[in-house]
């Protein structure tokens, strides 16, 4: 972490690197990554110089959603581990100087937990039922769903329950899988069961949560049709949407927020809150509520300058209204990875999901390039930055998975028409020339839970970690940089007039950070020393196209600016 940010706000300057559980490390040979796994990568973690790491679900979970549909959320999941091993890997994260952040799924459980059992055998408007959002269905015998609503995976968004007679009886909603049905934010009992479960991991020893779908908890009274409604208007302005980004959720995290500041030690919220503007996005961030959210607008922009300059500028402006730093992100595990992304032709609403992406020709050298770049522009920018596991590694998104081993629900809802998000969960590669790729232990019993490319013996973290030009080593270089310059982290930023598609900005102390996403190379601005470069400069000392420098003015032990 920078100096810049204080210990008690470590959140404002950390970089946190996200574990998807399943794919990063098996220590059992099962083909399905564990908790003793991540316990015995800590020292990769150590060696690229992150502050923490965030864990998706590991709790207990049938895995009709890769543990986003949780039966239980105060045990984890045993093909995971257990409870004693958690608490391990918090303690030796703690030891060796790394904070541990958990995933949160407040939206919804999984029709397992015993909550919605209990609602199922339950009678109408019981007060198991009431923990859940039931409701009679439209026509003549209620046949029909109760409104328009649609999952996120494809398909309505409401599934019909049988009656102990075995007749049909009503619905209940599920924004996601119908395993995952939503709970009612606007009971007293859920609110307060999900306070005791922050206080459960809390007092473990957890740093903080990332909120899952934080946006979507509570639901417009009456259930109203979504109809054509856009979320924004045509002039702009946000419209009142009857399940996402609604006004009445910041109630709910002004309560959690009262649970994290009673621990002397700061225990801290992210939200994944997809919305549309970076006003609403601020609004999870005021004092008393989150202290920081996923920049998704900064995810989504492309990779042309002016589009990228505007959505910094935006999201600095918001954030500084509500004293809160931002989050930059680039992939993380819903999203296809950003050196295919980059790889593809920019336009100004680029497709950010691998089914967006099928069907354009990629240059993957180019995409590489530029997510070298990315990397160092990220890095640089004010605030905290997450980076997604196999980011360091430069993997890309893997396209060709055969249908047969397809495991995101996205691609059965959809009719099989959706590919969904496994060609970014792919488990990643740690050494050896061939599957698992040192992922599993030798002669493990299962293969990995997805296949791995066989190319992918060259980018392992062995090889790349003996590679002085590596992907690897650009991120541990300008990790240690991060960590070390009084510039960096968060912090105030000051633009610098660059060559048209260019951009540069100065940081404390002398930092400058220059991006070049133009089509020519361009000059090195003058009375700087280069400390790290994404790739090589032209014969003549300029910026190519798609490579980022940090420069240096003066000492950066001078006054910050």
């Amino acid at each position: 972490m920078s100096t810049n940010g204080s210990v008690s706000e470590w959140w404002r300057s950390a970089v946190i690197y996200q574990v998807y559980i399943r794919s990063f490390a098996d220590s059992d040979g099962d083909g399905l990554g564990d908790i003793n796994g991540i316990r015995s990568r800590l020292p990769h973690l150590v060696d690229l110089g992150v502050d923490a790491i965030w864990i998706n679900p590991w709790y207990p979970s049938p895995m009709a959603d890769a543990g986003y549909d949780v039966s239980n959320y105060r045990d984890v999941e045993p093909r995971f581990g257990t409870l004693a091993e958690a608490k391990s890997l918090i303690d030796e994260a703690h030891a060796l100087g790394l904070r541990v952040v958990l995933d949160i799924v407040p939206n919804h459980t999984s029709d397992h937990h015993p909550w919605f059992v209990e609602a199922l055998a339950a009678e109408q408007d019981s007060a198991a039922r009431g923990r859940y959002l039931f409701a009679e269905g439209q026509g003549e015998a209620g046949e029909h769903e109760p409104n328009d609503w649609r999952s996120a995976f494809g398909g309505p968004a409401w599934t019909r329950v049988m009656q102990s007679d075995g007749t049909p009886g009503q619905w209940y909603l599920h924004l996601f899988a119908p395993e995952q049905p939503d709970l009612n934010w606007n009971n007293t009992e859920v609110r307060a069961e999900f306070e005791s479960i922050l206080r459960f991991w809390f007092d473990r020893g957890v740093d903080g949560f990332r909120i899952d779908v934080a946006h979507s908890l509570t639901k417009q009274d009456g259930f109203p049709d979504v109809g054509q409604r856009p979320v924004v208007s045509a002039d702009g302005e946000w419209r009142d949407h009857p399940h996402w980004d609604r006004d009445d959720v910041h109630d709910v995290y002004r309560s959690w927020r009262a649970v994290a500041d009673s621990y002397s030690r700061p225990r801290v919220f992210v939200a994944e809150a997809w919305v549309e503007q970076p006003h609403r996005l601020a609004r999870y961030l005021r004092p008393d509520e989150l202290h920081t959210a996923f920049n998704f607008d900064y995810l989504r922009a492309p990779w042309l300058a002016a589009p990228l300059q505007a959505t910094i500028d935006a999201t600095l402006v918001q954030h500084a209204a509500v004293g809160a730093p931002p989050t930059w992100v680039l992939s993380n595990h819903d999203v296809a990875r950003h050196p295919s992304r980059y790889a593809r032709v920019q336009t100004s609403n680029p497709p950010f999901t691998l089914d967006g992406l099928l069907g354009h020709p990629g240059d993957f050298e180019l995409g590489l390039k530029r997510a070298r770049a990315a990397a160092l522009l990220t890095l640089a920018l004010p605030g905290s930055a997450y980076i997604y596991q196999g980011e360091e590694l430069g993997l890309a998104e893997v396209e060709d998975l055969a249908e047969s081993v397809l495991q995101d629900p996205t691609w059965k809802r959809s009719g099989h028409t959706l590919r969904g998000r496994d060609g970014c969960r792919v488990p990643i590669p740690w050494s050896g020339t061939q599957s698992p790729f040192g992922f599993s232990p030798p002669h493990a019993s299962s293969p990995p839970w997805l296949p791995q490319p066989v190319s992918w013996g060259a980018v392992s973290a062995e090889v790349l970690g003996t590679e002085p030009d590596s992907m690897l080593a650009l991120y541990r270089a300008a990790l240690l940089i991060r960590r070390t310059h009084p510039g960096l982290g968060d912090g105030p930023l000051r633009w610098i007039d660059m060559a048209p598609g260019a951009l540069a900005f100065e940081r404390g102390q002398g930092f400058v950070c220059v991006v070049n996403l133009s089509a020519a190379p361009v000059v090195v601005p003058a009375d700087t020393l280069i400390t790290l470069a994404s790739g090589p400069l032209t014969v003549n000392g300029d910026i190519p196209p798609d490579v980022a420098l940090w420069v240096q003015r003066g000492s950066p032990s001078a006054s910050a600016s």
